[in-house]
């Protein structure tokens, strides 16, 4: 498959964006990559920012393997429903549920609502986001930084702590984090700071449960520039248009390409494994 490596100039005023309006749209499918199968058959997924972007293509590449998706968004339900039909064509339930994972009241609700209609939650992905560029530190807002640190942090914490109390073993949760956790990126300074604390919940929350024998895992995605809706709805249209040329691979990466790491951090494959990282960057060396 041929993947773009520039963009038509685009902008977005909505975070965290709406891929509806994107031009070209993210590539979320391929029977290359997503072939169907039984690794998660009969597993529970909840999947936060499944919408559109990587969360879209993890909800369809889990439904191909047998699991049934809840899907956590924002507002945009034109993506959201499109999301819906597209696990269901795949043989799989799907519930979506909008609302703002920054609101503690919300995410009980998901994990109620979760348990009501499917008894169980075996997969959490912790993936909504959002992130604004700034050319100067000093022009973070605190209005910015509150819902940065809101959706990014709290929301997965809240997110976390809830389906935890209902995860039994053998489930896992699965972060994603970002290769500006690594590197940190001069724009992004906030959005850094978040998906740097990710991390350090990855790890740490893994060795909790690991030394307390829950046989639940913790791991992590980190990818790096990936054409979803946060990207025209954060950068400039300059920006856009060569989104992603700077990584060794030249191209920004779709998000059909993220979905494998997903699925095996998510499967009996990955047994042994807790408290890593997954680095999808198109080769960017980092220390992880």
């Amino acid at each position: 498959m041929e993947f773009p490596k520039s963009f038509p100039m685009q902008e977005q005023n909505h975070q965290p964006g709406f891929e509806c309006e994107m031009n070209p749209r993210p590539i979320f499918d391929d029977p290359k990559y997503n072939k169907k199968g039984d690794t998660l058959s009969g597993k529970v997924a909840i999947i936060t920012g499944g919408d559109s972007g990587i969360g879209k293509a993890v909800s369809i590449a889990y439904s191909k393997q047998g699991a049934d998706i809840v899907i956590v968004y924002f507002n945009e339900h034109r993506d959201a429903e499109e999301t819906k039909r597209l696990v269901e064509e795949n043989g799989r339930r799907c519930t979506i549920i909008a609302g703002d994972i920054g609101n503690v009241a919300f995410c009980k609700n998901v994990v109620d609502v979760t348990i009501k209609e499917y008894g169980k939650i075996d997969i959490l992905v912790n993936n909504a986001a959002v992130q604004y560029e700034d050319k100067d530190f000093k022009d973070i807002t605190d209005e910015q930084f509150d819902k940065t640190m809101k959706t990014n942090i709290y929301g997965t914490f809240y997110m976390t702590r809830e389906v935890l109390k209902h995860m039994t073993s053998g489930a896992c949760i699965i972060n994603t984090a970002s290769v500006v956790a690594f590197k940190g990126n001069e724009k992004l300074v906030d959005y850094s700071m978040t998906k740097g604390a990710i991390t350090a919940l990855t790890r740490s929350l893994s060795t909790e449960l690991a030394k307390a024998k829950k046989n639940i895992r913790v791991n992590e995605v980190a990818p790096g520039p990936i054409w979803t809706p946060l990207i025209p709805a954060s950068f400039t249209k300059t920006e856009v248009a060569s989104f992603g040329q700077n990584v060794a691979m030249g191209r920004a990466g779709q998000p059909v390409e993220c979905a494998g790491a997903y699925v095996f951090l998510a499967s009996d494959n990955a047994s042994y494994i807790t408290g890593q990282t997954i680095h999808v960057n198109g080769g960017e060396i980092v220390n992880s």
